[in-house]
C-alpha cells in the first residue's frame, strides 16, 4: 500500500507541469477555453483517481463489472438454495409423519450456475491476510506411531493382500452384504485396484493425502471412532470368540489386541453419539489410533463390512426392504443414509424427473462436476453403475471376487 501511495505522489508534479496552465503573458493565454477547461477536467480525474495507471484503472473497471455480476449470481442462487432447504424440510417432516413423497416437494428445477466474468488480477501487490497453517493430514506412518504410543499396540498386517480379501468377504457374507454390494462398492470407490490400506491421493502414482480415507470403502477416522462407538459391541464378541479358539503365542497376541480393542470402544462411546463428537476424537492422535485398527486382519474387515452394512441395516429400519443395488448403496455411502435412502426410495419416473441438487448443500454442489453434469437422480445413479462396470475390470476388483 505504501508503495502504490508513493507512486501516485511521485506522478503528481509532473501532472502538474503537463497540466497546468503557462504563466500569464506567456503562449498559453491564447489557449482556447475549451483546451483549457479539458486540461482542467483531466486534472480534477487524476487527482480523483489518485494518480492509478491506466493498468489499475483497467482492473477497478473490470472489478466493478465481476462484483456486480457476482452479486446478481449469490442473489439469485441464494434464493433457490433456500428452497432447496425447505423442501427438504418438508420432506422430512412428511416421512415422521408417515405422508408420501410427491414431486411437488422437490425442486425441478437445476440450480443456477455462475457464468459471469472472473474476478480480475490487480496488477498492484496486495497485502493478504495470513492463513492458518492446515494440519497434515495423518497417514499410515502415523495412525502406527499413534497405537505404538497410546496403547502400545501395532495392528496385525496381513501376510498379503488377498489374505485380507478373504477375510473381508468371510465377514460381509456372514453379515449380511452380497458379494456385488461388496465387489462393486470397492470398485467404485478404490478403481478397482486399491489395497487394504489405501488412502485417498495416495493411488495411482498420487504423492500426497488428502483426506484420510482408506481401505476398500475409504473409511475416514471418523467413519473409525464411530464404528468403534456403535458397533464396537459386535467387533468385541467377534474377537473374544476367535481368541477362545486359539492357543499358543497366537492367542497372548490376541488377547492384547482384545484389551486395545476394549478400550478404543470404552473412549468412543465416552462422547455423544454424533458426527461432530467422534470427529473431534478423530481429529486427535487417540483417533489416529483407532483409525490404525483398519489395518488389522481382524478388526479391519469389520470396519470396512460395517460402513456398509450400516446403510443397509438403516434402509430396513425405514421399511425398504429390497436389496439395495450397490449404486444405491453407494448413493447412501457418498452422501449420507438419510439423503441416500431419499434417493433409494424414488420411483424411477421420479429419478428421471428431480435434479441432484436436491440432495446437496450449496457449496458441496458447486465444488462436484460429477453432481452438475449427471443432473438428475436417474442420471448420477446410471454414471455410477457405469463407473463399477468399468472398475470392475480391474485386478483387484476380479482378485476381490474371487474371494468371495
Amino acid at each position: 500500500m505504501h508503495h502504490s501511495i508513493r507512486k501516485s505522489l511521485a506522478l503528481v508534479p509532473f501532472a502538474l507541469v503537463v497540466l497546468a496552465p503557462a504563466a500569464r503573458g506567456g503562449a498559453s493565454d491564447a489557449l482556447p477555453p475549451a483546451v483549457r477547461d479539458a486540461k482542467a477536467q483531466l486534472l480534477s480525474q487524476f487527482f480523483a483517481q489518485g494518480g492509478a495507471s491506466p493498468a489499475v484503472l483497467e482492473y477497478r473497471r473490470k472489478l466493478g463489472e465481476y462484483q456486480a455480476a457476482r452479486a446478481a449470481f449469490d442473489e439469485e442462487a441464494g434464493a433457490y438454495w433456500s428452497q432447496i432447504s425447505e423442501k427438504r424440510k418438508t420432506r422430512n417432516a412428511k416421512r415422521r409423519s408417515g405422508q408420501q413423497i410427491t414431486l411437488d416437494d422437490y425442486v425441478l428445477e437445476h440450480p443456477p450456475l455462475y457464468n459471469g466474468p472472473k474476478r480480475p488480477v490487480n496488477p498492484e501487490p496486495e497485502e493478504t491476510p495470513e492463513r492458518p497453517t492446515k494440519k497434515p493430514i495423518p497417514v499410515v506412518a502415523d495412525l502406527l506411531r499413534a497405537a505404538q504410543e497410546l496403547y502400545q499396540f501395532a495392528p496385525q498386517r496381513p501376510s498379503s493382500e488377498v489374505e485380507f480379501k478373504r477375510a473381508y468377504a468371510r465377514y460381509a457374507l456372514a453379515s449380511g452384504l452380497t458379494r456385488e454390494q461388496a465387489v462393486r462398492v470397492y470398485s467404485f470407490e478404490t478403481g478397482g485396484t486399491g489395497s487394504y490400506d489405501v488412502q485417498a491421493g495416495i493411488e495411482h502414482g498420487g504423492k500426497r493425502a488428502i483426506s484420510t480415507a482408506m481401505g476398500y470403502n475409504q473409511l475416514l477416522t471418523t467413519n473409525s471412532v464411530e464404528l468403534l462407538a456403535e458397533q464396537g459391541h459386535e467387533f468385541i464378541r467377534v474377537l473374544s470368540d476367535k481368541v477362545a479358539r486359539t492357543s499358543g503365542p497366537a492367542r497372548q497376541s490376541l488377547e492384547h489386541k482384545l484389551v486395545v480393542l476394549k478400550k478404543m470402544v470404552a473412549h468412543a462411546k465416552s462422547v455423544p453419539d454424533t458426527w461432530s463428537e467422534h470427529e473431534k476424537i478423530g481429529n486427535t492422535a487417540q483417533g489416529w489410533a483407532m483409525h490404525a485398527m483398519v489395518l488389522d486382519i481382524d478388526v479391519g474387515p469389520m470396519l470396512q463390512t460395517h460402513k456398509l452394512l450400516t446403510s443397509v441395516l438403516f434402509a430396513r429400519a425405514k421399511g425398504y426392504t429390497r436389496p439395495l443395488s450397490a449404486a444405491e448403496l453407494e448413493m447412501m455411502n457418498l452422501t449420507g443414509d438419510g439423503t441416500g435412502l431419499d434417493m433409494v426410495t424414488m420411483p424411477q419416473a421420479m429419478r428421471e424427473q428431480v435434479p441432484t441438487s436436491n440432495f446437496f448443500q450449496r457449496g458441496g454442489y458447486e465444488r462436484n462436476p460429477v453432481a452438475i453434469r449427471h443432473n438428475t437422480v436417474a442420471k448420477l445413479l446410471a454414471v455410477t453403475d457405469t463407473r463399477m462396470d468399468s472398475n470392475g475390470n480391474n485386478a483387484g476388483a476380479r482378485e476381490l471376487a474371487g474371494a468371495f
